[in-house]
Parts: C-alpha cells; structure tokens; sequence
C-alpha cells in the first residue's frame, strides 16, 4: 500500500486547527488492515487533545488494534498539557505507524524511536516537503529557538520607500495594501520601531477593505527606548502592546519566542529592516514593487554590510503575484552560513532615511 493519499488526508484534516500559536498543527487517520479508514482527528490547539489521541478517543476500547495510523508530524514523546502521542498509540495497540515529517522539538522528539522499541513499525518522510512547508513557522521556531520572521518594505521599481520629500501615500494600490493587512492576520505579532511609531502614529491592525478589523489580530511589537505618546493609536489596538526597550534585536526575537509568537511581521521603516537583514534574522521578504520611479536618497534598505559584490545577501524567489497594478514578491535567503545573530541598533534612526538626512521624523509610508 502507498502512503500518500491517506497523507493527503491527515494534510488536510491538519488545516483545520489554528494557524497561529505555539502548537503545530497535526492530523491523523487510522486505518484497518485493508486501508479503510477507521477514525480521523486533528490538533484543535493549546490544551487539546493532539491529532493521534483525537482520532483515537472516536474508536472504541480495542478499536485501533493492529491498525495504521498515519500522522502528519512524528508523534510528540513528552508531557506537556497533554501526555505523550507515542505512548497513546501503543496502549492502543497500533501496529505500524506512517509519518510525514520529524519533530525538531528539544523535548517533544524521539517518539518514533519509542514506538520501534515497543514493536511498532514506523514510516517516516511520507509527503516530507509539503508538511514541511506546511508548517514552515512552527518548524523554523522548533529549530532554531526563535519565530519565523517576514521582512515587508513597499518601493519603487528604483527600489525608494518615499520621495525625496519623505511622502509614500501611496506607492503601492490598494490590492496590495489589502494584502499586507492579510499578511498581519496571518501573523501572530506586528514589529516596527519607535521612530515609526512617532512618524506615522500607525494602528498596526489587520483591516478589511472597508477599514473593519479582521479576525484575528496581530501583538503590536514596538522596538527602541524612546518613549511614545500616551495617546499614540498604537494604545487603542485590540491587543496589548509589547515594549521592546532594546536595540539587540536578539534579545528581541528571543522574548518573543518565549511569548508564545512563531510567526512575526516585520514592518518598520529602512533601519529596522535593514537590521534584521544584516543580522540575518529573516526567513522571508514580503517586497511589494509598485511600476514608478522615484529616484533620490529614501532607499527601501539601508547599509547592510555588503563591502563587495562577493558579500551580496543572494535570494531564491518562491512566488511572485500581481496585485492590481503592482507586484509582490516573495523570497527566501540562500544559505550562506552566516550567523544568526543581531547587532544592536540606533534609535534615533529608525524613520525613512534618516540614516542619511538627520531631519525630524517624516511619515514612512507605514500602512497604519
């Protein structure tokens, strides 16, 4: 029998849980000998039953006995709010278990070793690359200790975030702009620096084409020691803002890792992005191209170290969409070994080419 179609299934059963939060999301189908299918289950989130004990608690006592069942992520091997998967599976008397791909977990890994030691036969790496990009920011935070992180500017084909005189309202068209407010819902924190903050006394919600909020809401992120108005809109957001009175932007990504956030939006002005790009702290660019030219010194990105064309930040595009008028682009760094770590940043630069001219806070074309 072939693994893949009932795969497929567990694939889609796991699109079912919650997109955000600290827990993967998972789905799991049993099956008898003959590969029909016995019980079906999913990962409803934090302090819920995971995926396998879900299909499980459907069949009756003895009901699993012999059968297959087929997960998308290895079963967990530790306690947590709930106990382990491995464990459930062989009280159930399981006899062979098909996953898709490993978990990278310090603490929840290591079940499919425990189910081989008690009997059960194990398959692993079935539809590998679709769950792995599936559940990109879960796996990135599993392995690496701190949120997926997107990098979003908005330029000119000449690659300027504003004119010379600092306005940006707007470059990019409306369908782009709705898309960055699915981009915040799609993301359980918003970070930008103080100096945004300060220039263009942003919102930082997820808004529907009529200005009405979405469903889910981004934490607003604010990254600097300087201090923010106390009637900033930043205060009116439905969720609690977060101070980051730091300019190490690891100290940064750690707390939020510890916060529970695996996927972050990064949408600051040309010094915050520019930092998270030098330090090499960014899984994706969201970079939204609309078809004008500005020209002058507002660049989209400041200095990021690149001292020769040897040291040029390489990229692999993963898709590019035309929104309206202007495009999105979506990229991933090539590997290159570089450390992951942060060097701290300037304050007083975080507003749109204010590393260049040293002027009072001008608007940087942040999408409020």
């Amino acid at each position: 029998m072939t693994w893949e179609a009932p795969m497929r299934t567990a694939l889609e059963l796991a699109a079912n849980g919650p997109a955000r939060g600290v827990n993967p999301r998972v789905g799991c189908v049993i099956l008898d000998a003959e590969g029909h299918v016995l019980a079906e289950g999913w990962h409803r989130g934090v302090g819920t039953a995971h995926a396998e004990v879900d299909a499980l608690s459907q069949l009756p006592d003895g009901g699993a006995r012999g059968a297959t069942a087929v997960v998308t992520l290895e079963p967990c091997n530790h306690w947590g709010h709930t106990g382990p998967c491995s464990e459930a599976l062989i009280e159930a008397g399981v006899a062979r278990v098909v996953y898709g791909t490993d978990d990278p977990g310090h603490h929840s890994s290591g079940g499919a070793q425990r189910l081989r030691e008690a009997g059960v036969e194990v398959i692993g790496g079935v539809l590998r690359d679709e769950i792995d990009s599936f559940l990109g920011d879960w796996l990135t935070a599993a392995r690496l200790g701190r949120p997926y992180i997107v990098v979003k500017w908005a330029s000119s084909l000449d690659g300027r975030a504003a004119a010379a005189d600092g306005t940006s309202k707007w470059i990019t068209g409306a369908a782009a702009r709705q898309r960055v407010h699915e981009q915040r819902e799609a993301s359980d924190a918003i970070v930008v620096g103080t100096g945004t903050v300060l220039a263009d006394d942003p919102s930082l919600t997820a808004r529907g084409d009529a200005g009405e909020l979405m469903g889910a809401q981004p934490t607003p992120v604010v990254v600097g020691t300087r201090a923010i108005p106390k009637d900033a809109a930043v205060f009116r957001h439905p969720n609690p803002v977060i101070f980051e009175g730091t300019h190490d932007l690891d100290e940064v990504v750690a707390d939020l890792h510890q916060r529970g956030f695996r996927r972050v939006y990064v949408e600051g002005g040309p010094t915050l992005a520019s930092a998270f790009v030098a330090a090499g702290l960014v899984d994706e660019y969201a970079i939204y191209l609309a078809p004008t030219l500005l020209g002058g010194p507002r660049v989209a990105l400041g200095d990021l170290g690149v001292k020769t064309i040897a040291d040029q930040r390489r990229l692999r595009v993963i898709d590019v969409e035309r929104l309206g008028g202007d495009l999105l682009i979506r990229a991933v760094p090539v590997p290159d070994g570089a450390p992951r770590t942060a060097a701290p940043i300037d304050d007083p630069v975080d507003v749109a080419g204010a590393d260049i001219f040293p002027t009072p806070p001008i608007p940087t074309g942040q999408e409020g």
